[in-house]
């Protein structure tokens, strides 16, 4: 599949996401993996922002990238954090020279193998929800074309997620959220039952789940579950892509 036939065709499984079951995880989830097929980058994720502003991890492509973006909350630093604080896009920022910018995201991104950053925001209206990080092993700038993909894909995201907001009140919402940090606690779950049964690392047990979701069309949610109750075996996991996948630099 093209570049451009792969961004029209995410375009409509994200918009699909406006009327069929709403699960956060794998809207946030497909954004991030089909960046990183289609766009010059390695590594992709999402941070949210909870009710009150607080900005939580909700989805990346790689374990690598699962730790950097639970590193900014942590300390407070790094791309994701500025882009959504400002509402504007942090684009083509060389990791090597960052160290006066993120003094304690810089060197550890740079130790996980990446040079190179951009953040954009999930904006609508000049309401900021959160922001896509996206992470490259190259140097150099992203090309303008590969940065206006990704903000067109994180803007139809954003309209999915803020037109499914609008229908919930306060607590449903909170409820929501909740919902999604008990996903993601059951994926990494059935990431260590995975990584134990089959002797893998981490990051290769993500990507054996991920790619089990894709190849049966169920959301990586309902798949971990699956794992975790044990009525899907680690090993009984279809996880060949169709194409290649770009892993990240552990």
């Amino acid at each position: 599949m093209s570049r451009e036939s792969l961004i029209v065709s995410t375009l409509v499984e994200l918009a699909d996401n406006l009327v069929d079951s709403f699960d956060i995880i794998n809207i946030l989830t497909t954004l991030s993996d089909r960046c990183v097929e289609a766009l010059e980058v390695d590594a992709a994720g999402v941070l949210l922002a909870s009710p009150g502003g607080e900005l939580q991890f909700v989805a990346s492509s790689s374990e690598s990238m699962r730790v950097l973006e639970l590193f900014q909350i942590q300390t407070n630093e790094g791309p994701c954090m500025d882009c959504y604080r400002s509402g504007v896009a942090v684009v083509n920022v060389a990791l090597s020279e960052a160290n006066g910018r993120w003094p304690l995201f810089a060197p550890r991104a740079i130790k996980h193998g990446f040079h190179s950053v951009h953040s954009l925001p999930l904006r609508l209206r000049g309401r900021t929800i959160g922001a896509l990080n996206l992470f490259r092993t190259l140097q150099g700038p992203m090309e303008d074309g590969d940065i206006a993909a990704a903000q067109g894909l994180a803007h139809v995201a954003t309209i999915a997620i803020l037109q499914h907001r609008a229908m919930l009140d306060a607590t449903s919402l909170n409820e929501q959220l909740d919902h999604a940090l008990t996903s993601r606690i059951v994926i990494e779950q059935a990431k260590g039952i995975i990584a134990e049964a089959t002797q893998c690392r981490m990051d290769q047990a993500f990507g054996r789940l991920r790619a089990h979701s894709r190849n049966h069309n169920e959301g990586i949610t309902l798949v971990a579950s699956a794992i975790v109750a044990g009525t899907l075996q680690a090993n009984d996991l279809e996880y060949t892509f169709g194409d290649p996948v770009k892993q990240a630099v552990l």
